[in-house]
C-alpha cells in the first residue's frame, strides 16, 4: 500500500507535488498552533475556575465559622462538604441541604485528609461517579475544620470542544485554500519550465539529419523568478551552441561532399586519359612504332600527374588526422637562407617576373625549429602562384621580418615572437567573392584556367595545413590590385 502511494506520488507533476508538500507542512503548523492554543485555553479556564473556587471559599469560611455549617448563596451544581479532621480521620458534618453533597463523596473525603496532612490548600481534578469531572478545592476554615468545594468542569470541556471544532473547520478551509491557490501560483511560476519541456520535445521531434538543420525553437516565456530566468538563459544558450554545432556540421558535410566530388572529378580526368592513351598505344604499337613512344610519354605524364594529386591528398589526410603524427622532419633551420634559396629558384624558373627580397634589418640568421623541405614547399607554392596568376612583367616581392614583444607580461608566461614572410605581387588581385575560399581544397579562382596550368586546386590548402602543422598561420591580405600572403611561424618553434 505504501509502495503504491509512493509510485502514485512520483507520477504527479512537480507543481502538484510542491502544493501537497506545502499543504503537509501547513498541516503540521496548524496542528502545533491548534494544540498550543487549545492547551492554553484549557489552562486559562481552569485557572479562572480555581480562582472562582478560592473567592467563594473565602466567603463560605466565614459562614461556617459562625454557624457551623454552610449557609447562604450557593452555585448551581457545585458541591460543598465540611469535615472535622483529626490525624488521618475526616468526619463529615451534616450539610445544610441534601443537595450540597453528591452520592459519591469519596473524592471529597480523600482531598480533606490530604489537606489536613499537608496543612495547605489543595486543588485536584477528580471524577465523581454519576456526575463527571469536577475541580475540587480544600482549605482550612479553622483548626480541625476543612471545607471542600467542588465545581463541574463541563463548561471548560464544552468551550474547549467548540474551540477545537472551530480550529478544525478554520484550519481545514485554510489548508484547502492554500493547496488550491498554492497549486495555481506554483503552476503559473512553473509555466516557464513547462515551456522548456515543450521546447525540448519540439527539438526531439525535429529532424537533425538534414544538412541545413536548424533549431528555430526557443524558450520564450518569462516569469518564474531569477532562478528560472537563469535556467531559461542557460537553456537558450545551449540551443544556440547546438545550432552553431549543427551549422558547422552541415558546412563540414557540404565541404566533404564537395571535396569527394572534386577529388573524383580530378582523378577521373587522368584515369580517362590513361585509358584513352592505353587504347591508342595498343593500336599504335601494332601499326606505327614511332607513335608508341609519344603515347608512352603521355601515359607517363598522366600517371605522374595523378601521383602528385594522390600525394597531396595523402599529405592533407595525414595533416588533418589528429591521432597521426604530422609528416615533418624537424631541424634547426635559418629562415633567411631558406627564403634566399626559394627566391633564386623563382628567378631561374620565372625570369619574366622581377623579384625583390627584403630581409630583416638586423644582420644574422633567423633560426627556427621547422621542416625545411615543407616550408620550402610552401614558399615555392606561393611564389609559383604569383607567377602563374599574373601577367608577365608583374613584380613580386618577398619580405622577411621578426616581431618580438617589447616586454614580458607581468605574472604570466613569456610571450613568443613571430617570424613573418610576406609574399606579394602587383597583379589583378583576388575578387572579394573568392578570398574566403582560396584555401578550400580543389578551389580555383580562375575557373577557365586549364588543369595543366592551373593545378589541381590543392596547393594553398596544402600550404596552410603545413604552416599550421608548424604552429603558425597563413593568411591572405591585400586589396584588389594586389595579392599578399603572410606566413607567421613562432620563433620558439615546435619540438
Amino acid at each position: 500500500m505504501i509502495g503504491r502511494l509512493r509510485r502514485t506520488y512520483r507520477r504527479l507533476r512537480l507543481g502538484t507535488r510542491l502544493a501537497l508538500g506545502l499543504g503537509a507542512l501547513a498541516l503540521v503548523v496548524f496542528a502545533v498552533v491548534g494544540t498550543a492554543l487549545t492547551t492554553y485555553m484549557r489552562d486559562y479556564l481552569s485557572n479562572q475556575l480555581d480562582d472562582q473556587l478560592g473567592l467563594a471559599q473565602v466567603a463560605q469560611s466565614k459562614s461556617i465559622a459562625e454557624n457551623g455549617t454552610l449557609q447562604g448563596k450557593k452555585y448551581y451544581r457545585w458541591y460543598y462538604a465540611v469535615y472535622d479532621v483529626s490525624g488521618n480521620a475526616a468526619v463529615l458534618r451534616k450539610p445544610e441541604e441534601a443537595g450540597d453533597l453528591p452520592e459519591d463523596i469519596a473524592p471529597l473525603t480523600s482531598l480533606a485528609r490530604a489537606q489536613a496532612a499537608a496543612d495547605t490548600e489543595m486543588l485536584r481534578t477528580a471524577h465523581i461517579t454519576g456526575e463527571g469531572e469536577y475541580r475540587l478545592r480544600a482549605c482550612e476554615v479553622e483548626p480541625g475544620v476543612v471545607l471542600v468545594s467542588g465545581a463541574p468542569t463541563d463548561d471548560i470541556d464544552d468551550t474547549v470542544r467548540r474551540l477545537i471544532t472551530v480550529q478544525v473547520v478554520a484550519f481545514g478551509l485554510a489548508l484547502a485554500a492554500l493547496v488550491v491557490f498554492g497549486r495555481r501560483m506554483l503552476k503559473r511560476g512553473l509555466n516557464p519550465l513547462s515551456d522548456m519541456a515543450h521546447t525540448a520535445h519540439g527539438i526531439a521531434s525535429h529532424d537533425l539529419t538534414e544538412s541545413a538543420a536548424r533549431l528555430p525553437l526557443r524558450a520564450d516565456k518569462r516569469g518564474g523568478g531569477p532562478e528560472v530566468e537563469e535556467l531559461r538563459t542557460a537553456f537558450n544558450t545551449m540551443l544556440e551552441h547546438i545550432d552553431d554545432s549543427l551549422a558547422v556540421r552541415a558546412e563540414a558535410e557540404q565541404r566533404l561532399r564537395r571535396f569527394v566530388a572534386d577529388a573524383s572529378h580530378e582523378l577521373r580526368t587522368p584515369l580517362m586519359s590513361v585509358r584513352g592513351y592505353a587504347d591508342l598505344f595498343q593500336y599504335a604499337a601494332a601499326n606505327a612504332p614511332e607513335e608508341r613512344d609519344r603515347h608512352l610519354a603521355r601515359l607517363r605524364a598522366e600517371a605522374a600527374r595523378m601521383g602528385v594529386l594522390l600525394d597531396d591528398l595523402l599529405l592533407l589526410a595525414r595533416l588533418d588526422a589528429a591521432e597521426v603524427e604530422a609528416p615533418l622532419r624537424w631541424e634547426d633551420t635559418d629562415l633567411v637562407e631558406l627564403v634566399r634559396q626559394a627566391a633564386d629558384a623563382f628567378r631561374a624558373g620565372h625570369p619574366g617576373h622581377p623579384l625583390t627580397v627584403t630581409l630583416p634589418a638586423s644582420p644574422g640568421p633567423v633560426r627556427l625549429r621547422l621542416d625545411p623541405l615543407r616550408i620550402r614547399q610552401v614558399l615555392d607554392n606561393l611564389l609559383t602562384n604569383a607567377a602563374m596568376h599574373t601577367p608577365a612583367g608583374t613584380a613580386v616581392s618577398v619580405d622577411v621580418s621578426v616581431d618580438v614583444p617589447a616586454q614580458e607580461p607581468v605574472g604570466g608566461s613569456p610571450s613568443t615572437g613571430i617570424a613573418r614572410v610576406r609574399i606579394a605581387d602587383e597583379g589583378p588581385g583576388i575578387a572579394a567573392a573568392d578570398r574566403e575560399r582560396v584555401f578550400d581544397r580543389f578551389y580555383r579562382v580562375d575557373k577557365a584556367r586549364s588543369r595543366d596550368r592551373g593545378g589541381s586546386g590543392l596547393g594553398l590548402a596544402v600550404a596552410r595545413s603545413l604552416v599550421r602543422a608548424h604552429g603558425g598561420t597563413l593568411e591572405l591580405t591585400g586589396a584588389p590590385g594586389a595579392t599578399v600572403f603572410v606566413i607567421g611561424i613562432p620563433l620558439s618553434g615546435l619540438d
